[in-house]
């Protein structure tokens, strides 16, 4: 039996199993059942999710599979409230689809993505992307010094996790391919080194969200306390600079750069995203890649800070906390855009027209994000209908008994949630309230007598957990911005990323059992450190002291190989081997 038909029978299998569950909890025949209770809110609101993603690693296609959990949402929610047919639609175009690209921020965001594009069609066509891979290359001499080099990009751009993903992947795109990394690492690459370093960055986007979920505490202060036990963020940096330092990659990971070796840097081409685009002119210097990103960057920092307020007063802290990342951002953007278009014409390595074509070209290179984003929001928006957020809190409040457990019962559940919702800030915003409000008579004196640590360790889980079920789904916002800054098929990225991610959530999910037992930041920040040392250097030694010997006697033995008869490349070759 193939395995491809094994994955299906499981997935059918385990979908009908959830689905008696459903039942067992909750009827679905009616909005209200006679015992009063209700569908909405119920095991049934994680379906949709749950079927989207799961279709989504088993058929390797996203949009298909997105588009059927939007539907099987639809259906629930008609059933459940007795709208029919016109109820079903109402959910899914009007209060789906509709309402979300409706929606301000994700216009703001969308607004975004597409002048980014157009930014980098722009360098490409300057040629700057050419000359910076050129000048990178002579001076990031290995592939260690080509994935450090991203991690460390990725490390400086903090402030937003979006504005991190695109920015990092389209300066790093070229040297990774130069030294043979493939987009799949890439993308794990950038992944890992933004949600990660923007929930442990005061001033960022995110310190903004997780300090505006509390009230009756500093926020900011609140948010600098739980750093140290954010486990997931700060060994999930670890791993990676582990992975970059000792070349060692395991899971499907591992198949992707060994190909990369041999010259495919995608594994399965994606139809997507077209060739870069070759430039106009052969004058492009590095100038003309670095001066843009450092507009786009000074620019976008000062949108959001305008949004916040800096200039009616309010500090640089403050502004960042009421900034709004989306306008912020596609203020900063289009701004970025009109200098980047004069300074390419004064430079003339750019006709107008040609400008003026990058601009429809960068559109046409986000239309899958868009369309995956758009597809995403939907079916946030209907799992929210469905009542998902009170399903949870539900589950939280009945285990907040046990409170040695409680940090461990958070990460997991917010794993989860984000995980099946796709949304790391829509979990948190869920679970800290639930958290502050379980604790309430401690924080009555924490002006004075200081925040509890059991507080703190428990808000550092719902964060970890928020952070490490976003890397993991197929449906959140900044994995899908990971796929597009690395031009990576999606569904790739995150059958590549899951493996290292559920690593690093097996070592938090240890650390935040000793969290609870404990709850001294030196005692469980050690020793969770020490175990993840300990985990990788298992996995190194079970994958190799070092991948570029293997991946070079991989290149070797496919050059070895007798050319096929149809006339397949060797890096064809060696895939299917």
């Amino acid at each position: 039996m193939k395995k491809s038909l094994v994955k299906n029978l499981i997935f059918i299998c385990a979908v009908l199993l959830y689905i008696v569950f459903c039942f067992v909890q909750t009827p679905i025949t009616s909005a209200v059942t006679m015992d009063g209770e209700t569908a909405i809110g119920s095991m049934w609101s994680l379906l949709p999710p749950i079927i989207a993603i799961g279709l989504a690693l088993i058929t390797k296609e996203v949009y298909s599979s997105l588009f059927i959990g939007i539907l099987s949402g639809g259906i629930i929610a008609a059933i459940a409230f007795g709208t029919g047919f016109e109820g079903f639609m109402q959910v899914v175009v009007n209060d789906g689809i509709i309402t979300n690209v409706a929606d301000s921020y994700n216009v703001g965001i969308l607004v975004f993505l597409v002048v980014l594009g157009a930014i980098v069609v722009l360098m490409n066509k300057a040629g700057g992307s050419r000359a910076y891979g050129e000048w990178a290359s002579k001076r990031i001499k290995t592939r260690r010094g080509a994935s450090l080099g991203t991690f460390l990009l990725g490390a400086l751009i903090f402030v937003d996790d979006y504005f991190n993903c695109l920015t990092v992947g389209s300066v790093m795109r070229p040297v990774t391919d130069k030294h043979q990394i493939s987009r799949s690492k890439l993308a794990y690459l950038i992944d890992s080194t933004a949600a990660p370093i923007c929930i442990i960055a005061p001033i960022s986007s995110w310190a903004a969200a997780v300090s505006g979920t509390v009230k009756d505490v500093n926020g900011i202060q609140l948010f600098i306390e739980t750093i140290p036990y954010n486990l997931y963020a700060l060994l999930t940096l670890v791993m990676v600079i582990f992975v970059a330092v000792a070349n060692v990659d395991f899971g499907p990971m591992r198949k992707h750069e060994i190909n990369a070796i041999n010259g495919d840097l995608f594994t399965t081409r994606s139809t997507v995203y077209a060739e870069d685009d070759k430039p106009s002119t052969s004058r492009g210097k590095v100038i003309d890649l670095i001066l843009p990103v450092l507009l786009l960057i000074g620019f976008c920092v000062v949108g959001m800070l305008y949004t916040g307020g800096l200039f009616s007063g309010k500090s640089v802290i403050d502004a960042f906390a009421d900034c709004d990342a989306s306008y912020g951002l596609s203020l900063g953007s289009i701004g970025a855009l009109m200098v980047i278009i004069v300074y390419y014409l004064l430079r003339r390595v750019l006709k107008f027209n040609e400008c003026m074509e990058s601009i429809v070209g960068g559109f046409k290179q986000m239309v899958p994000a868009i369309l995956i984003l758009v597809f995403a929001w939907t079916l946030k928006s209907i799992t929210s209908t469905l009542g998902a957020g009170g399903f949870v809190k539900g589950l939280v409040e009945n285990a907040t008994a046990i409170q040695v457990l409680l940090p461990l019962i958070l990460f997991v559940v917010a794993l989860g949630l984000s995980f099946a919702t796709g949304t790391s800030w829509g979990t948190f915003g869920i679970l800290i309230p639930i958290v502050t409000g379980v604790f309430g008579d401690q924080l009555v004196n924490a002006a004075e007598n200081g925040i509890p640590s059991m507080v703190i360790i428990c808000i550092s889980a719902c964060l970890a957990g928020a952070v490490c079920g976003d890397h993991c789904s197929p449906i959140s916002d900044t994995t899908i911005m990971a796929s597009t800054g690395a031009q990576c098929d999606h569904v790739n990225h995150v059958s590549t990323q899951l493996p290292y991610a559920l690593t690093v959530a097996g070592v938090s999910a240890a650390g935040y059992l000793l969290a609870g037992l404990v709850q001294n930041v030196f005692v469980v920040l050690g020793a969770s450190l020490a175990l993840m040392i300990v985990v990788l250097f298992i996995i190194k030694l079970v994958c190799g002291n070092d991948n570029n010997g293997k991946l070079k006697t991989a290149k070797a033995e496919a050059e070895a190989a007798p050319a096929k008869s149809s006339g397949k490349s060797k890096a064809k070759y060696s895939r299917k081997k």
